[in-house]
């Protein structure tokens, strides 16, 4: 089993770097292969460049594909299910994150119709993990839950994944309260993983 995590936090002093820690603690258990992109760590450019976007906006296949989105490719490649790790700001991921949809969901790779290039596979499962300081009750009262599962779920992940999910880790601002119910959640994590990708290993 090949788990993928494609993590955007700063801060190593934050609560979505424990869940992290959770979530690498429960993988090692389970004697998964792990490879995670530390969006921040690696420095991931996450502004796409004007040759960029003559590829993109034009669907110029002619022109190369950059370095670092080549490697962000292979890594799904390999990958059986794919993690997004990351904080709930304004509504949505860091831009961090969403650069490296720009970016490496590449015209050709992840969308378009050319079949001379070489395309995305369909993985079996995406999760969308994500820490909230509002609590559940208050993202899904005012809809912002809906948004953000309808954006991250229906049009980043869309027909790329046979199976998705998204876990909203809310609450963190008061942190002790929920505690408990999130280590439940990164747990069920877990679960749906065996559930869904578990090839017999």
């Amino acid at each position: 089993m090949n788990i993928l995590i494609i993590y955007s936090h700063p801060s190593k002093q934050s609560n979505t770097f424990q869940v992290l820690e959770q979530l690498k603690s429960l993988i090692s258990i389970e004697n998964w292969n792990l490879e995670i992109s530390d969006l921040y760590e690696m420095g991931f450019q996450s502004d796409m460049t004007e040759a960029e976007y003559e590829r993109e906006g034009f669907a110029n296949l002619t022109l190369p594909i950059p370095a670092d989105v080549l490697q962000e490719h292979q890594k799904i490649e390999k990958a059986d299910c794919i993690l997004f790790l990351y904080p709930v700001w304004w509504s949505d991921c860091p831009a961090k994150m969403k650069g490296w949809f720009d970016r490496v969901y590449s015209v050709g790779y992840a969308y378009g119709n050319d079949k001379s290039s070489y395309k995305m596979k369909t993985l079996k499962l995406g999760l969308a993990i994500c820490t909230a300081g509002h609590p559940n009750d208050f993202l899904e009262e005012t809809g912002i839950a809906k948004s953000m599962k309808s954006i991250f779920l229906d049009d980043r992940l869309g027909k790329r994944f046979e199976d998705k999910e998204m876990f909203i880790l809310g609450g963190t601002l008061d942190i002790e309260k929920v505690r408990s119910q999130h280590q439940q959640q990164i747990e069920s994590v877990i679960e749906k993983i065996k559930k869904h990708c578990n090839f017999g290993f």
